[in-house]
Protein backbone atom coordinates (compact mmCIF):
# COMPACT_ATOMS: atom_id res chain seq x y z
CA UNK A 1 0.00 0.00 0.00
CA UNK A 2 0.92 3.41 -0.44
CA UNK A 3 1.10 5.81 2.81
CA UNK A 4 1.09 9.05 3.82
CA UNK A 5 3.08 9.93 6.87
CA UNK A 6 2.47 13.29 8.63
CA UNK A 7 5.11 15.26 11.20
CA UNK A 8 5.51 18.34 12.82
CA UNK A 9 8.60 18.37 14.87
CA UNK A 10 7.83 20.45 18.17
CA UNK A 11 10.48 20.04 19.62
CA UNK A 12 13.19 17.79 20.60
CA UNK A 13 13.25 15.27 17.65
CA UNK A 14 10.86 12.99 19.48
CA UNK A 15 8.20 13.69 16.97
CA UNK A 16 10.25 12.81 14.13
CA UNK A 17 12.29 10.12 15.74
CA UNK A 18 8.97 8.04 16.26
CA UNK A 19 7.99 8.93 12.52
CA UNK A 20 10.92 7.86 10.92
CA UNK A 21 11.24 4.75 12.97
CA UNK A 22 7.59 4.12 11.46
CA UNK A 23 8.21 5.14 8.06
CA UNK A 24 11.66 2.79 7.95
CA UNK A 25 9.34 0.15 9.00
CA UNK A 26 6.46 0.12 7.02
CA UNK A 27 9.38 0.37 3.94
CA UNK A 28 10.95 -2.73 5.46
CA UNK A 29 7.68 -4.49 5.26
CA UNK A 30 7.05 -3.31 1.06
CA UNK A 31 5.07 -0.73 1.90
CA UNK A 32 5.53 3.02 -0.12
CA UNK A 33 5.68 5.73 2.24
CA UNK A 34 6.03 9.55 1.47
CA UNK A 35 6.82 11.14 5.36
CA UNK A 36 5.78 14.56 5.17
CA UNK A 37 7.62 16.50 7.79
CA UNK A 38 8.23 20.43 8.35
CA UNK A 39 12.09 20.28 9.51
CA UNK A 40 13.75 17.23 7.88
CA UNK A 41 17.03 18.73 8.85
CA UNK A 42 17.18 16.09 11.87
CA UNK A 43 17.12 13.32 9.45
CA UNK A 44 20.86 14.51 8.12
CA UNK A 45 22.27 12.86 11.63
CA UNK A 46 19.34 10.54 12.31
CA UNK A 47 19.26 8.45 9.28
CA UNK A 48 21.61 9.88 6.81
CA UNK A 49 21.35 6.94 4.12
CA UNK A 50 17.47 7.03 4.27
CA UNK A 51 15.89 4.17 3.64
CA UNK A 52 14.58 2.32 0.14
CA UNK A 53 10.56 2.60 -0.11
CA UNK A 54 11.22 5.82 2.18
CA UNK A 55 10.82 9.38 0.25
CA UNK A 56 11.10 12.80 2.52
CA UNK A 57 8.87 15.17 1.48
CA UNK A 58 8.47 19.07 2.97
CA UNK A 59 5.62 19.94 4.45
CA UNK A 60 5.41 23.23 3.67
CA UNK A 61 2.76 26.15 3.14
CA UNK A 62 1.46 26.97 -0.10
CA UNK A 63 0.63 23.36 0.02
CA UNK A 64 1.42 21.23 -3.37
CA UNK A 65 -1.55 19.39 -4.87
CA UNK A 66 -0.40 15.43 -4.25
CA UNK A 67 -2.65 12.71 -4.62
CA UNK A 68 -3.36 11.21 -1.11
CA UNK A 69 -2.11 7.78 -0.38
CA UNK A 70 -4.20 5.01 0.12
CA UNK A 71 -3.50 5.31 3.87
CA UNK A 72 -2.73 8.23 5.84
CA UNK A 73 -1.29 8.80 9.48
CA UNK A 74 -1.13 12.02 11.65
CA UNK A 75 1.40 11.78 14.18
CA UNK A 76 0.27 13.15 17.13
CA UNK A 77 -2.97 14.51 16.13
CA UNK A 78 -0.93 17.10 13.78
CA UNK A 79 -3.62 17.68 11.13
CA UNK A 80 -2.42 17.15 7.66
CA UNK A 81 -3.54 20.44 5.44
CA UNK A 82 -6.98 21.66 4.91
CA UNK A 83 -6.47 20.79 1.10
CA UNK A 84 -4.97 17.68 1.67
CA UNK A 85 -7.77 16.79 3.42
CA UNK A 86 -10.22 18.50 0.95
CA UNK A 87 -8.45 15.53 -1.68
CA UNK A 88 -8.70 12.72 0.93
CA UNK A 89 -12.94 13.17 1.15
CA UNK A 90 -13.03 13.41 -3.02
CA UNK A 91 -11.34 10.19 -3.38
CA UNK A 92 -12.77 6.74 -3.89
CA UNK A 93 -12.84 4.82 -1.66
CA UNK A 94 -11.74 7.44 0.33
CA UNK A 95 -8.17 6.98 2.41
CA UNK A 96 -7.87 5.10 5.66
CA UNK A 97 -7.08 7.71 8.09
CA UNK A 98 -5.39 7.25 11.14
CA UNK A 99 -4.18 9.44 14.04
CA UNK A 100 -1.06 7.68 15.90
CA UNK A 101 -1.40 9.04 19.19
CA UNK A 102 1.14 9.64 22.15
CA UNK A 103 2.47 6.59 24.18
CA UNK A 104 0.89 6.27 27.36
CA UNK A 105 0.64 3.07 30.24
CA UNK A 106 -2.73 5.03 31.31
CA UNK A 107 -5.99 3.02 31.51
CA UNK A 108 -7.78 5.36 28.78
CA UNK A 109 -5.59 4.09 26.19
CA UNK A 110 -6.97 0.49 25.97
CA UNK A 111 -10.75 2.37 25.94
CA UNK A 112 -9.52 4.29 23.35
CA UNK A 113 -7.70 2.30 21.08
CA UNK A 114 -9.28 2.07 17.43
CA UNK A 115 -12.43 4.20 18.19
CA UNK A 116 -13.37 6.68 15.32
CA UNK A 117 -13.84 9.80 14.34
CA UNK A 118 -16.64 10.85 11.56
CA UNK A 119 -15.95 14.08 10.49
CA UNK A 120 -19.21 16.07 10.33
CA UNK A 121 -17.68 19.41 8.75
CA UNK A 122 -15.05 20.08 6.25
CA UNK A 123 -12.47 20.00 5.45
CA UNK A 124 -13.61 16.43 4.62
CA UNK A 125 -16.84 16.01 5.76
CA UNK A 126 -17.79 12.43 5.48
CA UNK A 127 -14.06 11.40 5.80
CA UNK A 128 -13.69 8.87 9.30
CA UNK A 129 -10.54 9.20 11.14
CA UNK A 130 -9.57 6.31 13.65
CA UNK A 131 -7.32 6.81 16.53
CA UNK A 132 -4.12 4.51 17.23
CA UNK A 133 -2.70 4.64 20.78
CA UNK A 134 0.27 3.26 21.22
CA UNK A 135 0.82 0.78 24.54
CA UNK A 136 2.11 -2.29 26.66
CA UNK A 137 -0.64 -4.08 26.36
CA UNK A 138 -2.85 -6.76 24.39
CA UNK A 139 -5.55 -4.01 24.09
CA UNK A 140 -3.66 -1.52 22.71
CA UNK A 141 -1.40 -1.16 19.05
CA UNK A 142 1.98 -2.02 20.78
CA UNK A 143 5.48 -0.41 20.30
CA UNK A 144 7.75 -0.18 16.98
CA UNK A 145 9.85 -3.13 16.88
CA UNK A 146 11.50 -4.00 13.41
CA UNK A 147 10.97 -7.54 12.53
CA UNK A 148 15.02 -9.41 14.03
CA UNK A 149 15.64 -6.26 16.37
CA UNK A 150 16.13 -8.60 19.26
CA UNK A 151 17.92 -11.35 17.37
CA UNK A 152 20.06 -8.51 16.32
CA UNK A 153 20.73 -7.09 20.00
CA UNK A 154 21.73 -10.59 21.06
CA UNK A 155 23.80 -11.13 18.76
CA UNK A 156 25.76 -7.28 19.55
CA UNK A 157 29.18 -7.35 20.80
CA UNK A 158 28.72 -4.31 23.46
CA UNK A 159 32.85 -4.50 24.27
CA UNK A 160 33.36 -4.70 20.48
CA UNK A 161 31.40 -1.08 20.22
CA UNK A 162 33.00 0.48 23.25
CA UNK A 163 36.36 -0.66 21.29
CA UNK A 164 35.05 1.55 18.35
CA UNK A 165 34.64 4.52 20.35
CA UNK A 166 37.85 4.32 21.87
CA UNK A 167 37.09 2.95 24.98
CA UNK A 168 37.78 -0.20 27.32
CA UNK A 169 35.87 -0.93 30.52
CA UNK A 170 37.63 -1.19 33.29
CA UNK A 171 36.94 -3.68 36.25
CA UNK A 172 33.87 -3.05 38.37
CA UNK A 173 33.15 -0.21 35.82
CA UNK A 174 29.47 0.33 35.34
CA UNK A 175 28.55 1.78 31.84
CA UNK A 176 26.37 4.08 31.94
CA UNK A 177 24.41 6.33 28.89
CA UNK A 178 22.71 9.88 29.63
CA UNK A 179 20.12 11.28 27.18
CA UNK A 180 18.05 13.59 29.15
CA UNK A 181 16.22 16.95 29.14
CA UNK A 182 17.11 19.65 31.86
CA UNK A 183 17.54 18.77 35.29
CA UNK A 184 18.08 20.48 38.37
CA UNK A 185 18.86 16.80 39.76
CA UNK A 186 22.26 15.90 37.46
CA UNK A 187 24.50 17.63 39.28
CA UNK A 188 23.83 15.82 42.98
CA UNK A 189 23.55 12.69 40.64
CA UNK A 190 27.11 13.27 38.92
CA UNK A 191 28.28 13.64 42.27
CA UNK A 192 26.86 10.72 43.23
CA UNK A 193 28.66 8.90 40.44
CA UNK A 194 31.99 9.97 41.16
CA UNK A 195 31.96 7.42 44.43
CA UNK A 196 31.70 4.50 42.42
CA UNK A 197 33.65 3.14 38.76
CA UNK A 198 31.64 4.69 36.14
CA UNK A 199 32.00 5.01 32.49
CA UNK A 200 29.29 8.08 31.57
CA UNK A 201 28.68 7.99 27.58
CA UNK A 202 26.77 12.10 27.54
CA UNK A 203 25.07 12.12 24.15
CA UNK A 204 25.09 15.86 22.69
CA UNK A 205 22.50 18.23 23.34
CA UNK A 206 20.48 19.13 26.70
CA UNK A 207 22.92 16.02 28.60
CA UNK A 208 26.07 17.22 27.50
CA UNK A 209 24.96 20.84 27.94
CA UNK A 210 24.79 20.71 31.78
CA UNK A 211 27.40 18.35 31.91
CA UNK A 212 29.69 20.59 30.27
CA UNK A 213 28.14 23.57 32.23
CA UNK A 214 28.97 21.76 36.02
CA UNK A 215 32.33 20.64 34.52
CA UNK A 216 33.15 24.38 33.29
CA UNK A 217 34.41 23.96 29.79
CA UNK A 218 32.61 23.20 26.65
CA UNK A 219 31.59 19.58 25.08
CA UNK A 220 34.72 17.46 23.66
CA UNK A 221 33.54 15.48 21.03
CA UNK A 222 35.71 12.00 21.52
CA UNK A 223 37.29 12.98 24.72
CA UNK A 224 36.81 11.35 28.38
CA UNK A 225 37.25 13.41 31.51
CA UNK A 226 37.56 11.77 34.70
CA UNK A 227 36.21 13.03 38.19
CA UNK A 228 37.15 10.85 41.28
CA UNK A 229 35.78 7.16 39.92
CA UNK A 230 33.69 8.70 37.40
CA UNK A 231 34.80 8.72 33.69
CA UNK A 232 33.04 10.97 31.13
CA UNK A 233 33.04 10.41 27.85
CA UNK A 234 31.66 12.62 25.35
CA UNK A 235 29.73 11.02 22.25
CA UNK A 236 29.27 12.38 18.90
CA UNK A 237 25.60 12.45 16.80
CA UNK A 238 24.37 9.21 16.69
CA UNK A 239 22.04 7.34 13.87
CA UNK A 240 19.03 5.84 14.85
CA UNK A 241 21.09 2.46 14.77
CA UNK A 242 23.77 3.54 16.37
CA UNK A 243 22.20 4.74 19.48
CA UNK A 244 20.30 1.41 19.55
CA UNK A 245 23.37 -0.11 19.46
CA UNK A 246 24.64 2.46 22.40
CA UNK A 247 21.40 0.60 24.47
CA UNK A 248 22.59 -2.44 23.80
CA UNK A 249 26.26 -1.34 24.90
CA UNK A 250 25.44 0.02 28.37
CA UNK A 251 24.74 -1.43 31.64
CA UNK A 252 21.97 1.53 32.71
CA UNK A 253 20.18 3.65 30.50
CA UNK A 254 19.05 7.11 31.31
CA UNK A 255 16.29 8.07 28.20
CA UNK A 256 13.72 10.52 27.64
CA UNK A 257 10.54 11.33 25.60
CA UNK A 258 8.79 8.28 23.90
CA UNK A 259 11.24 7.48 20.96
CA UNK A 260 14.50 6.78 23.10
CA UNK A 261 11.95 5.04 26.04
CA UNK A 262 10.68 2.95 23.98
CA UNK A 263 14.09 1.31 22.70
CA UNK A 264 15.75 0.93 26.17
CA UNK A 265 12.89 -1.11 26.99
CA UNK A 266 13.72 -3.29 23.63
CA UNK A 267 17.52 -2.55 24.52
CA UNK A 268 16.50 -5.35 28.26
CA UNK A 269 19.22 -3.42 29.91
CA UNK A 270 18.05 -1.36 33.36
CA UNK A 271 16.66 2.24 32.52
CA UNK A 272 16.03 5.35 34.17
CA UNK A 273 13.61 7.27 32.05
CA UNK A 274 13.55 10.98 31.98
CA UNK A 275 9.47 12.24 31.05
CA UNK A 276 8.40 14.59 29.10
CA UNK A 277 7.82 17.77 32.11
CA UNK A 278 4.09 19.08 31.30
CA UNK A 279 3.05 22.71 33.05
CA UNK A 280 -0.22 20.42 34.43
CA UNK A 281 1.43 17.93 36.13
CA UNK A 282 -0.19 15.37 33.64
CA UNK A 283 3.65 13.72 33.37
CA UNK A 284 3.53 12.61 36.85
CA UNK A 285 0.33 10.54 36.45
CA UNK A 286 2.01 9.23 33.33
CA UNK A 287 5.09 8.04 35.05
CA UNK A 288 3.04 6.29 37.64
CA UNK A 289 0.97 4.58 35.12
CA UNK A 290 3.72 3.01 33.39
CA UNK A 291 5.64 2.27 36.80
CA UNK A 292 2.32 0.76 37.95
CA UNK A 293 2.99 -1.89 34.52
CA UNK A 294 6.39 -1.82 34.55
CA UNK A 295 6.76 -3.43 38.61
CA UNK A 296 4.20 -5.35 38.19
CA UNK A 297 5.79 -8.73 39.97
CA UNK A 298 9.28 -7.44 40.76
CA UNK A 299 9.95 -8.12 44.33
CA UNK A 300 8.69 -5.37 47.04
CA UNK A 301 12.64 -4.08 47.27
CA UNK A 302 12.91 -3.70 43.72
CA UNK A 303 9.90 -1.98 42.99
CA UNK A 304 10.49 0.78 45.88
CA UNK A 305 13.90 1.52 44.84
CA UNK A 306 12.97 1.97 40.93
CA UNK A 307 9.86 4.23 41.83
CA UNK A 308 12.09 5.90 44.55
CA UNK A 309 14.70 6.66 41.67
CA UNK A 310 12.50 7.30 38.96
CA UNK A 311 10.08 10.19 41.23
CA UNK A 312 13.50 11.20 41.95
CA UNK A 313 14.77 11.99 38.73
CA UNK A 314 11.61 13.83 37.54
CA UNK A 315 11.48 16.33 40.38
CA UNK A 316 8.51 14.26 41.93
CA UNK A 317 9.79 13.34 44.97
CA UNK A 318 12.10 15.18 47.35
CA UNK A 319 13.68 11.50 48.54
CA UNK A 320 17.11 12.53 46.82
CA UNK A 321 19.02 9.56 48.66
CA UNK A 322 17.12 7.75 46.12
CA UNK A 323 19.61 8.96 43.29
CA UNK A 324 22.27 7.69 44.83
CA UNK A 325 23.54 4.07 43.22
CA UNK A 326 23.62 2.63 46.58
CA UNK A 327 19.94 2.76 46.89
CA UNK A 328 19.48 1.01 43.62
CA UNK A 329 18.85 -2.72 43.40
CA UNK A 330 22.14 -4.85 42.68
CA UNK A 331 22.80 -4.59 38.81
CA UNK A 332 21.74 -8.53 38.30
CA UNK A 333 18.29 -8.14 40.02
CA UNK A 334 17.62 -4.83 37.99
CA UNK A 335 18.92 -6.37 35.05
CA UNK A 336 16.87 -9.57 34.98
CA UNK A 337 13.68 -7.74 35.82
CA UNK A 338 14.32 -5.54 32.76
CA UNK A 339 15.11 -8.77 30.28
CA UNK A 340 11.77 -10.02 32.15
CA UNK A 341 9.81 -7.12 30.94
CA UNK A 342 11.47 -7.08 27.00
CA UNK A 343 10.17 -11.12 26.86
CA UNK A 344 6.49 -9.81 28.12
CA UNK A 345 6.40 -7.20 25.85
CA UNK A 346 7.93 -8.57 22.93
CA UNK A 347 4.55 -11.40 23.25
CA UNK A 348 2.70 -8.75 22.14
CA UNK A 349 2.11 -7.49 18.35
CA UNK A 350 4.55 -4.59 16.91
CA UNK A 351 2.84 -1.40 16.43
CA UNK A 352 3.40 -1.66 12.85
CA UNK A 353 1.58 -5.47 12.23
CA UNK A 354 -1.03 -4.15 13.97
CA UNK A 355 -1.30 -0.34 12.04
CA UNK A 356 -1.19 -2.96 8.40
CA UNK A 357 -4.03 -5.12 9.81
CA UNK A 358 -6.20 -2.28 10.66
CA UNK A 359 -5.38 -0.44 7.30
CA UNK A 360 -5.88 -3.57 4.87
CA UNK A 361 -9.35 -4.49 7.48
CA UNK A 362 -10.22 -0.57 6.62
CA UNK A 363 -9.67 -0.78 3.14
CA UNK A 364 -11.62 -4.39 2.43
CA UNK A 365 -14.39 -2.41 4.66
CA UNK A 366 -14.83 0.32 2.40
CA UNK A 367 -13.59 -0.87 -0.88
Amino acid sequence: MRWDVFCRVIDNYGDIGVCWRLAADLAGRGQQVRLWVDEPAALDWMAPHGCPGVEVRPWREPWCAVEPAEVVVEAFGCDPPEAYIERMASCRPAPVWINLEYLSAEDYVERSHGLPSPRWHPPGAGLVKRFFYPGFTSRTGGLLREPGLLERRAAFDGAAWLARQGLTVRPQERVVSLFCYDNPRLSLWLEALTEQPTLLLVTPGQAAGQVAALLGHAPREGHTDTVGALRLHWLPALTQTEFDQLLWACDLNVVRGEDSFVRAQWAARPFIWHIYPQSDAAHALKLEAFLDRYLEGADPGTAAALRALWRAWNGLSAELGALHPSRWPAPTVWRAHAARWCETLARQADLSTQLLDLARTSKARSG
